[in-house]
């Protein structure tokens, strides 16, 4: 607005009050009362206001974006401002989100390995026997041995006959797998392993052949099966060596668990180098296990559980699988009927077995391990073994609440498992190949498989394998006025130290080797690690079994 008064114009700009208020006691515009001064007709104005009115409007224009802006610093809190992000508010504790993901990067964490890898430094004597042994006539002299069982009590004992012939000084005809009297397998060692790489692998430690020679064929082989439990080296030597100079073929059968788990370290070693190394699958075993183990890690980081809920090993073990009271009656019908099927501790009961830890967990019972470890309820899980008792519906409880459940049925696509029809052996290779590529691994029950896979996963820097702790959680599962989050933290508490971290075999001569590599066939000292691991990248890491 602008108004004239006596030949003089006067300029007038509104302005909002709550620029005013916002502005210091120290403003531009108005000076303290000592500082106004008289004007002719008793007039007063502001001192310092400019007499320009363009100087006057740009003065009054800066002043009200100032205003504004610093309005816009203290909107009012019910007014929305979409345009603004929302601010969270302070919390003194994490959110129940930031929990679950923690819950989950920590199921999925590895353990600490301490260091170790694959140290299999044999010494200099080794090696010159093995040079002796050569130039002296190894091939006039031949160990058979047929191997029996499921697919990792025959690996045992594939292991166990290398070791055998390299203590007698004898060449290893290709060890002949017994057809399997459960699942009439009549798998063939070159089905299964890649026997090729079994021949270079060990060429510097045993002569492996394919057959016996022409001049050995009609020989009548020397047989025994009185190997004792855990036998030594020397008894081995003063047991065979003799016969077999003078036949120049020794057949053993039935090696499960005879030859001592206490050996010289280099035999300790060689027994590493055959189950890590020598014994890779075959081709096709090879191609389909990575195959499916890719399907799985497609989605991210997946567990593999063992499950030992077969028929045959509810009747073996003398437990019962809990389903009903009449799958109970069923199995304990099959018992009685086959009573030399029931394996050791004949004179226990069920309950007594149960509490000792010898029994395989249900599905109820891994559930609730499971949860109670905090693995994430979206979890892929790939879960290795036969078809359970009772079926799919024995599986119930696990998929209630773990529904991303598969096995290689699942995820093999048309016509890929047929080429594997009616060979279990093969089968629980493809299975064997899945689970030691999981991030974390858990057996339902001991066995062959488990102990293998705790040697594997140690040997491939301790990835993680939850051992269950069956006999002090068992109490816990079966005591049903425990609260459920009392339950988990218990049973999460007993397994702390049971996540695959490295154990030495140092004072457990009852432990295979093969389960505990460390620390005769592992090593974490500086002087060693970068030969170690060099041999590790270029041999083992490039041979997947």
């Amino acid at each position: 607005m602008a108004t004239r008064t006596k030949g003089r114009r006067t300029s007038y700009i509104t302005v909002p009050s709550a620029i005013f208020h916002s502005l210091s006691s120290a403003s531009l515009l108005l000076s303290p009362p000592n500082k106004a001064s008289s004007r002719p007709g008793g007039r007063r104005r502001l001192v310092g206001l400019p007499r320009c009115p363009l100087l006057l409007l740009l003065l009054f224009f800066v002043v009200a974006a100032l205003g504004t802006f610093r309005a816009g610093l203290h909107l009012h809190p019910i007014l929305p401002c979409h345009h603004l992000p929302r601010r969270r508010p302070l919390s003194s504790s994490p959110s129940a989100a930031a929990l679950a993901v923690d819950s989950k990067v920590d199921f999925w964490r590895q353990p600490d390995g301490m260091g170790y890898v694959p140290c299999l430094d044999f010494s200099e004597e080794y090696r010159a026997k093995g040079e002796a042994a050569a130039r002296s006539g190894r091939r006039k002299k031949y160990l058979l041995v047929v191997v029996s069982g499921g697919l990792n009590q025959q690996r045992n004992q594939i292991v166990d006959a290398v070791v055998i012939a390299r203590i007698l000084g004898a060449s290893l005809v290709v060890p002949v797998l017994q057809v399997n009297v459960i699942w009439s397998d009549e798998s063939e060692f070159g089905d299964v392993f890649d026997l090729e790489h079994f021949k270079k692998v060990l060429a510097d430690d045993v002569k492996v052949v394919s057959s016996l020679p022409s001049t050995h064929i009609m020989t009548r082989p020397v047989q025994d099966r009185q190997m004792p439990l855990q036998a030594s080296p020397d008894w081995i030597r003063s047991r065979y060596m003799k016969r077999l100079n003078r036949e120049g073929v020794l057949l053993l059968r039935g090696l499960d668990s005879r030859l001592s788990k206490d050996l010289p370290s280099d035999l300790q070693k060689l027994r590493c180098k055959v189950a890590f190394h020598a014994l890779r699958f075959a081709a096709p075993i090879h191609e389909l296990g990575n195959k499916l183990a890719a399907r799985m890690r497609s989605h991210g980081p997946y567990l593999a559980l063992h499950l030992r809920m077969e028929k045959d090993v509810w009747v073996r073990t003398g437990c019962l699988p809990g389903l009903s009271p009449a799958a109970d009656a069923a199995i304990q019908k099959e018992r009685k009927l086959h009573p030399k099927l029931l394996t050791g501790r004949s004179n226990m009961t069920y309950h007594e077995r149960k509490l000792a830890g010898l029994c395989p967990l249900n599905a109820v019972e891994v559930t609730r391990l499971l949860k109670a470890l905090e693995a994430p309820r979206d979890a892929r899980i790939y879960w290795a073994g036969g078809e359970p008792f009772g079926g799919r519906e024995a599986l119930l409880p696990l998929t209630g609440d773990f529904p991303n459940l598969f096995n290689k049925v699942d995820l093999a696509l048309v016509g890929e498992l047929e080429p594997f029809a009616n060979k279990s052996s093969v089968l629980a290779a493809v299975d064997y190949m899945v689970c030691e590529q999981s991030d974390v691994f858990i057996p339902s029950h001991g066995g062959n498989m488990g102990h293998l896979m705790r040697g594997h996963r140690a040997y491939a820097g301790h990835r993680k394998y939850i051992t269950p702790n069956k006999r002090q959680m068992i109490p816990y599962f079966m005591d049903a006025a425990l609260p459920e989050e009392e339950f988990n933290r218990i049973v999460k508490e007993l397994h702390r130290g049971s996540m695959g971290q490295p154990e030495m075999r140092t004072g457990k001569a009852d432990k295979d080797v093969t389960a505990y590599p460390a620390p005769e066939c592992m090593c974490n000292g500086t002087s060693t690690r970068a030969i170690q691991r060099k041999f590790w990248q270029n041999d083992y890491a490039s041979h997947k079994f």
